[in-house]
């Protein structure tokens, strides 16, 4: 059973241990987190506090979930990912600012966003590739490699990712200052790879909850956004 590293809050802003915050790679288990058995208490590098958790705790956390509300689940799962991104946004942007001496809005974009998911996936949250190239068209495509959640699921058949939808709607929507949305166009646990989400307007996102129910694959919402097509 593999345990996973979730974080839980901004923490405190002041770094343990005396680590210096030029230093920037500090990705390694051993220089990322801080145990401290006598306190109970795991703290990464930004100072967020952290937990371990099993993945029969992913497991109880959804199915309980699903049994109490059915199908409403999946909503409230992108609900708590939307205010986790949005608060970390915010605590991003502190650590980010306070690490690298500059204005994180005058920063390169695809640097920022590295800079921002690196800790998640020393965290356990899985890798992630995002692809910028249709952004001038108001949408992006993200990737993500090993979900927690779908690795844990496993083959279900339907995508459950909805907390990562969720966070990346918050933490972006926060980012740009403009309402974004996100859905899960193909998971991990439906027989595929590795993840992938679209992010855009909440119209796009209507448009393409239409197409999946009509049948659409990840390659035809592809298709059919790059080509413009929209609901009528």
């Amino acid at each position: 059973m593999t345990a996973i590293i979730t974080s839980l809050d901004g923490g405190s802003t002041n770094r343990p241990n005396g680590i210096k915050p030029k230093k920037h790679n500090h990705y390694s288990f051993k220089d990322f987190f801080q145990f401290s058995p006598e306190a109970g208490r795991i703290t990464d590098w930004n100072g967020s506090r952290n937990l371990l958790t099993s993945e029969d705790f992913i497991i109880g956390l959804l199915e309980g979930l699903e049994e109490e509300v059915g199908d409403a689940s999946a909503a409230i799962m992108y609900t708590m990912g939307c205010e986790w991104g949005r608060s970390d946004a915010e605590f991003f942007e502190s650590w980010f600012e306070r690490e690298f001496n500059r204005p994180m809005r005058q920063t390169n974009l695809l640097f920022l966003l590295e800079t921002w998911w690196w800790p998640f996936t020393s965290q356990g949250w899985g890798r992630w590739e995002v692809d910028v190239s249709d952004r001038k068209q108001g949408f992006m495509f993200i990737s993500l490699f090993d979900s927690a959640v779908a690795r844990t699921l496993g083959d279900v058949g339907k995508p459950v990712c909805h907390l990562y939808a969720g966070l990346f709607s918050g933490f972006f929507t926060a980012l740009v200052r403009k309402q974004l949305s996100c859905i899960e166009i193909q998971c991990y646990s439906m027989g595929e790879t590795y993840c992938k989400f679209l992010l855009g307007r909440q119209d796009r996102i209507d448009a393409v909850s239409f197409w999946q129910n009509e049948g659409a694959t990840a390659r035809d919402v592809e298709k059919r956004l790059r080509d413009g097509e929209r609901l009528s």
